[in-house]
């Protein structure tokens, strides 16, 4: 499955759209008491990777349920709320089938 946030794929050809697909994943942070910030940081660092890396993983499973082989003009939105120690992320973009020229 090719993923990409361009609206073409060089050297192959749009075949067919087959419509909009997206992936959507949460984590609430856990919060711990610490007085080190760096370490903060990095976790809430890890946590928007891993819920990128599940709504990235929907995505494909949504594309590939329609018969689709890429995905493109991919846009990424990540939220964060610290007032409820929650992240976000959703990913959208278009199903295609492609081959190559």
């Amino acid at each position: 499955m090719l993923l990409t946030t361009t609206n073409s794929v060089e050297d192959y050809k749009i075949m067919e759209y087959k419509g909009i697909v997206s992936g959507t994943a949460v984590n609430v942070q856990k919060m711990t008491m610490t007085f080190n910030m760096q370490k903060y940081y990095d976790g809430v660092s890890q946590s928007i990777a891993d819920v990128k890396e599940q709504a990235f993983e929907q995505l494909r499973q949504n594309a590939e349920k329609i018969n689709a082989n890429a995905v493109v003009g991919i846009l990424v939105d990540i939220e964060v709320k610290s007032s409820e120690y929650l992240i976000a992320a959703t990913v959208t973009g278009t199903a295609v089938s492609i081959i190559k020229r």
